[in-house]
């Protein structure tokens, strides 16, 4: 009796054991990577303005050219993003090399599943102003954005506060 009240015992205890183990949540795991860059491209003088003929998934560049030094950052398939932008500034006019703009927005804009485009705006980030030289045209975006399900071919903006696009994945 007692060896039987003795392996009674054991095994309530390897239950728990498994039980209060296979309780313990697992960290969850990172979103899967829908696009990782490293640098991004000016909007060029041939895409600028609400009258360029070809409006990039239907955003307008900026008004004049824009370059930057450096952009690198994310988007994750639970729509986290991160842009990290240095240089960006007017690329012509009377303000060539620095940037005139508080805030930056970033853009996503996919691909639906029905072939339409979808483009998501987060809230406006501080952007610097002045020369890039000075440190003029930096700016870090950070969101979590409510993408579409799936989000076909993302391109990633840098806009104005109104939307018109400084910058984009893709050289």
């Amino acid at each position: 009796m007692r060896k039987t009240l003795a392996i009674a015992i054991a095994a309530v205890l390897v239950l728990s054991v498994l039980l209060v183990g296979g309780q313990a949540t697992p960290a969850q795991a990172d979103s899967p990577m829908l696009l990782k860059f490293s640098s991004m491209v000016g909007v060029p003088s041939g895409l600028t303005g609400a009258n360029s003929q070809s409006p990039l998934r239907g955003i307008n560049g900026g008004g004049i050219p824009w370059v930057l030094t450096s952009a690198n950052g994310f988007l994750k398939s639970n729509g986290d993003l991160k842009i990290e932008v240095e240089g960006l500034v007017l690329a012509a006019g009377a303000n060539a090399g620095s940037n005139p703009i508080t805030s930056f927005r970033g853009l996503v804009s996919c691909v639906s599943n029905d072939g339409s485009f979808v483009n998501i705006l987060t809230d406006p980030f501080p952007a610097t102003t002045g020369p890039a030289l000075s440190g003029g045209g930096d700016a870090e975006i950070e969101a979590t954005l409510a993408l579409p399900h799936p989000c076909i071919a993302p391109i990633v903006f840098v806009t104005s506060p109104g939307g018109a696009w400084f910058a984009a994945t893709g050289k």
